[in-house]
């Protein structure tokens, strides 16, 4: 798992307890699956970038490139 991966999916975890949601909850919320929720949360390194960015735009986020 690398550094952005790991990144991605602590924000997400983070940001769904802030906000109370359960992983269903999220799922519900960002139109995506359980399963990719808890993919996503877990640092998993191959995800659908417009699915990922499904979840983060519920946080007013996205997918951006970035410096290494």
């Amino acid at each position: 798992m690398n550094y952005q991966d790991t990144s991605i999916a602590c924000f997400v975890k983070e940001m769904r307890k802030k906000f109370n949601l359960t992983q269903v909850d999220l799922a519900d919320k960002s139109g995506v699956g359980l399963r990719f929720i808890r993919d996503l949360e877990q640092g998993k390194q191959t995800l659908r970038l417009d699915k990922v960015n499904q979840v983060l735009s519920l946080f007013g986020r996205q997918v951006g490139a970035v410096e290494k």
